[in-house]
């Protein structure tokens, strides 16, 4: 009787399936890759922050990128760090099902916001003329406040039929963080009703936006091979070709997580494929838009100088 009396109270993480104490490179490692990409996400905000050249929607939205993607990586590697210093891989249900919600937030604002970075490319390529009555101050601030709205609902639609599975076969997560797909391995009741919301939240979060993504890139694409000077072609094509990486690193890493077929090495690949689009793409999301950006490098020189000057 008292195995089913007794509640769980705590969930038990074993990232990468590492039964030992980690090696300390993996948390040199999981360091490296937090500071980095935090550093270089605040950065982009200051440079946009204090440039006035940058104050324009398509650097808004890429300030609201470098702010989500810090936010990303916030919510799970200082918990991640901690365990893998500490070796105490328990982690409370609250403190589970918080990060829950702030990484699906997360994924939900990225997914609406970059392909609001689409539409923005596409209404400067193809629409240049009408670009600022199109995309006015009041329309990118209505746009900003409406996805962190959605994103905030579709994250509690998430997170409250989490909360409601059931635990009694085991409480040990096969993931670096409270991952909502492998908490459904280890639940015994309750899964019906959140594989129900997770495929409404991958319809509407992640395949309309890819797909509206897509097809803004195919008109852009379009017009880009009926300029006919070279340079313009070249200059237009920049414009797009950052945010175009940025886009396919994100969605391909996240489609291989929720797409690929169960198999005895499923577990460590889906810890792989999240490590790359949690982790790793939130860290080089500043360096694809810096280094391919002549408006950001710009920015750079022009506040080294003021502070030389200075």
């Amino acid at each position: 009787m008292g195995n089913y009396t007794s509640v769980p109270t705590e969930f038990h993480i074993l990232p990468f399936s590492y039964q030992g104490d980690s090696p300390p490179f993996v948390f040199v490692l999981f360091t490296v890759i937090y500071l980095l990409g935090v550093l270089m996400n605040v950065l982009i905000v200051t440079l946009i922050y204090l440039d006035e050249q940058l104050h324009s929607p398509m650097y808004l939205f890429l300030c609201n990128l470098s702010f989500v993607d810090i936010c990303y990586t916030t919510t799970i590697v200082p918990k991640l760090l901690h365990m893998l210093s500490s070796g105490n891989h328990n982690v409370s249900f609250p403190q589970c099902f918080t990060q829950v919600y702030f990484f699906f937030l997360a994924a939900g604002t990225e997914d609406l916001l970059l392909f609001t970075m689409a539409y923005d490319r596409f209404v400067a390529i193809c629409k240049p003329l009408h670009y600022h009555c199109i995309l006015s101050k009041d329309v990118c601030s209505f746009c900003m406040a409406a996805i962190w709205l959605c994103a905030s609902l579709n994250s509690c639609l998430i997170t409250v039929p989490t909360l409601k599975m059931s635990f009694c076969r085991s409480t040990t997560i096969s993931h670096f963080y409270c991952d909502a797909k492998a908490l459904t391995k280890i639940s015994c009741a309750g899964k019906e009703l959140f594989y129900l919301v997770i495929y409404f939240e991958l319809f509407f979060f992640g395949l309309c936006p890819f797909l509206c993504s897509f097809t803004s890139y195919a008109k852009i694409l379009k017009v880009i091979f009926h300029i006919k000077s070279k340079d313009g072609r070249k200059k237009a094509f920049s414009t797009c070709s950052s945010h175009l990486i940025v886009i396919i690193l994100y969605y391909g890493t996240a489609a291989l997580v929720y797409l690929l077929p169960s198999s005895r090495y499923s577990d460590i690949l889906d810890q792989i494929f999240t490590l790359l689009y949690a982790t790793v793409t939130p860290m080089l999301n500043p360096l694809i838009y810096s280094l391919r950006n002549k408006d950001v490098k710009g920015a750079v020189r022009r506040l080294m100088g003021l502070k030389y000057n200075s």
